[in-house]
Formats: C-alpha cells, structure tokens, sequence
C-alpha cells in the first residue's frame, strides 16, 4: 500500500513541477506559452485584402459564386428578394406590415394551410386553433396562446403580414420561428388557414349560406 501512495505522491509532485514550469507562462509570465496542440489556437486562415498565391488571380478575397442568394440580410435590407411584401410580410420601404395576404386566397392554398398547420402548428395550438395541443395536455408547455378563443380574438385584428413575422420568427418566450422550417408559402397558406379558423369560431348564423344552415347543430 505503502508503494501506491508512493507513486500517487510521485505524480502529484510531477503534476505541480510541470505546471510550476510551464503553467503561467503567458499569463504571469512573460514568456509565451507552451503549445502542445497549436493547431486549437493558430488555425489556417485567408486575411482579406492581402496576396494569397492559393488563387489564380493572387487574392485572398474572391467574388461571390455567380447564382449566390443572400440569406436574411435583413427583412428591410436593399436585396429585392427581400424587399418584397410576399418574403417579408412588410410594406416595402417601411416598417408596416401588410394587411393583407399578398398572394391569391384559393381552395388549393387554403388545403396546404391546413396541411401544414396540421404539420407544426398542430401540437401546441391544437387542431382549432384553442391553444389546447398535445404540449400543453403532457404538459411540456403550461400556456400555449389561443388563436380563436375569446382571449384569442385579437388576433383577428392584427395584420396578416404580422401573422406571418410571428410564424417567421416566433414569438417569446416559448414559439420559436419556423422561416427555416415552413417555405414563404406555407407560410401564407398557414395564415390563410388560420383566417378560416377564427372566422369559423367567431361566424354568425346570418354569415352561413341559408342551404348550409340546417345542417348546423
């Protein structure tokens, strides 16, 4: 037993000498310090604006790849494609939201909003718009918002184009954003589909066509 301690002493003294040496160099000390691994600190990199014999014409900085999109520069930013009402939910030029949906309102689009609402909207809003999902049944979230309910109902009010920023980028402090989950029309379509919802909640009997009417319970 005697001989284990031995050597754990031993160590210890290696460990404390080692870093007696080397330890504080660099930070107490003026000598650099030891770089075992270097790498994790002086990695291979392009300096812009200086000679790089890598490249045929001799630069480190080299045009953009012809066909490059830019990718959120900004939802105002001077890019066309995104300036435009349909990307960014905003008036161009301005910081107002559209209110209105900037695409055509169609059967076809008001299908694929249900899809996709169906898809990632679902779980935490519920099939109706009630803010009553799986999520918040399991209770993995404690409050989910409402879109049709009467606390839910100035939804109703607020701009399509904001719909569609807060599906965009979420809103705090639970929903995330989904612009890198669900295509700009989908997204379009799920505000066109979340319309219906709150139109349905909120309808009137004098708004249901008078054939329809008898079938209402």
């Amino acid at each position: 037993m005697r001989y284990f301690f031995a050597f754990l002493l031993g160590v210890a003294l290696l460990a404390l000498t080692v870093f007696g040496i080397a330890g504080r160099r660099g930070t107490d000390f003026r000598k650099p310090p030891l770089e075992i691994f270097n790498d994790m600190v002086r990695q291979a990199k392009l300096r812009p604006q200086v000679p790089n014999s890598f490249f045929a014409d001799g630069r480190s900085s080299q045009h953009l790849v012809a066909g490059t999109v830019a990718q959120r520069i900004g939802d105002q930013g001077n890019d066309t494609w995104q300036g435009t009402a349909q990307n960014t939910g905003m008036v161009p030029g301005t910081t107002n939201f559209v209110a209105t949906i900037p695409v055509p309102v169609t059967t076809a689009l008001l299908d694929r909003g249900r899809e996709r609402y169906n898809i990632s909207c679902l779980p935490c809003h519920g099939a109706t718009g009630d803010g009553n999902g799986i999520t918040k049944k399991i209770g993995a979230m404690a409050v989910v918002a409402p879109l049709v309910d009467a606390a839910g109902k100035n939804a109703i009010i607020i701009p399509d184009g904001q719909v569609f920023r807060i599906i965009s980028d979420g809103k705090a402090p639970n929903m995330q954003g989904y612009a890198a989950n669900i295509e700009i029309n989908d997204r379009w379509a799920i505000v066109a589909y979340v319309r219906a919802l709150q139109r349905a909640r909120f309808a009137t009997l004098d708004e249901v066509p008078a054939a329809e009417r008898a079938t209402l319970k």
